[in-house]
């Protein structure tokens, strides 16, 4: 990949929800703003490489995205709304109360997960336009047709102008009733940057966690009392901070038991254990946890472990345990089967992952949890036949080189 072929990677990786977020703010109309942005990075693919990369991509990117939707404006003037366009066209003046915090992305996420759409139509379209995922990219990660998602960025967008949703963050009032779905969006978007799913995409995307993370504190800011909040940033925060040693110089992933912890951001693991004892004391105190402040204990139990060996792995169990008991989702249990491993043996987790199959036979850490059970176990065959189905299933390309490694190891 060239310099300028890497720049304009970058800067979509880097520019896109805040050109996204700009144009819906001037503009106020989501398709506007896509098609817009989209034409700016063409633009740029076709200008760079004979002009060169300008000093401020991203400033060049919103000015060209800018232009282009002002073009499609003046081309569609006959529309019923042209007066109304037009003024949006040319309004410079200073904008209207847009919330507690003034930030286009944050107010851009609200927009795209308000209750009013399914929580599945919501992550759709945050991906697309927080994200700058792909159609393709999105189906591959859900395991759905590129129609389907197709249709469902198309029904939500037409959804939001239909019932005029506003682009802004809510009142005080209302953040708390609609804060659980943007968190679990927030939670998907992060997932999608921790384990990318498209096969030419880096395998970590760090431009979503790292924005995932940001949105997250802005909420914080706004609801510093709510702890699942708290969990959630805490959680990112103890995953990002391992970020560096999950994948080797030759792009393969490194599993939690074989990473240098001397490589793990000591700052962001601070931060996150403060966060965690904070929901503790207030667990202490009689408020229930939610599901995030629980996923973010278990990961500071293994982020306090010096070694893999230190790991208290009674304690993950004990937190899986309150965790099956608020989620009891396949995917749960699952996990909760590999802290069984390590404290009963891989042959009593085995009997336990095998009780999920007809709920995760498409889900590819099954399969690659059951080929490293029965790899364990010393059954080499079946444990190929899981890595081969794991690696069927996986989009990751760093997660894919490991599985492969470990499949070739058996003999």
């Amino acid at each position: 990949m060239s310099d300028v072929e890497e720049a304009i990677t970058r800067a979509h990786h880097d520019e896109w929800a805040r050109v996204v977020a700009s144009l819906t703010r001037r503009f106020g109309d989501l398709d506007i703003a896509e098609e817009a942005a989209a034409e700016a990075f063409a633009a740029a693919v076709q200008r760079w490489p004979a002009d060169g990369v300008p000093p401020n991509p991203g400033a060049w990117l919103t000015t060209t995205a800018n232009r282009k939707a002002i073009d499609r404006l003046r081309r569609e003037n006959k529309r019923d709304d042209k007066h109304r366009q037009a003024r949006m066209v040319y309004d410079d003046g200073p904008p209207g109360p847009v919330g507690a915090i003034d930030d286009d992305r944050l107010r851009l996420i609200f927009t795209c997960c308000h209750p009013a759409l399914a929580m599945q139509t919501r992550l759709a379209l945050t991906l697309r336009l927080v994200g700058g995922l792909t159609v393709p990219e999105i189906a591959r990660a859900y395991l759905v047709a590129e129609t389907a998602v197709e249709r469902r960025i198309t029904r939500a967008k037409a959804k939001i102008k239909a019932a005029r949703i506003p682009y802004r963050v809510p009142s005080v009032e209302d953040l708390p009733a609609r804060v659980s779905g943007v968190l679990a969006v927030l939670f998907l978007v992060f997932n999608e940057g921790y384990l990318a799913t498209g096969p030419d995409a880096d395998p970590v995307r760090h431009d979503l966690t790292a924005e995932a993370i940001r949105l997250t504190r802005l909420i914080r800011v706004l609801l510093p009392e709510d702890g699942e909040v708290a969990g959630l940033l805490a959680l990112m925060l103890l995953t990002e901070a391992r970020r560096t040693a999950r994948v080797s110089a030759g792009g393969e992933l490194v599993a939690l038991d074989e990473q240098d912890r001397g490589a793990w951001d000591a700052a962001l693991i601070a931060e996150g254990h403060r966060l965690v004892r904070e929901r503790l004391a207030a667990a202490a105190a009689g408020e229930a946890p939610g599901r995030y402040q629980i996923l973010a204990a278990i990961n500071a139990v293994h982020t306090s472990a010096r070694d893999i060996r230190d790991t208290d792995w009674s304690q993950v169990l004990a937190l899986y345990d309150q965790l099956v008991r608020l989620d009891p989702s396949p995917i749960i249990a699952l996990n909760r089967a590999i802290a069984v491993a390590e404290l009963d043996g891989p042959q009593v987790a085995l009997a336990a992952v095998d009780r999920l199959g007809d709920r995760l036979a498409g889900y590819h850490a099954y399969h690659a949890t059951r080929a490293d059970l029965l790899r364990r176990l010393g059954h080499s065959r079946q444990s190929r036949a899981a890595y081969d189905q794991a690696i069927a299933l996986a989009g990751n390309t760093a997660e894919t080189a490991y599985l492969t490694r470990r499949r070739d190891q058996l003999r």
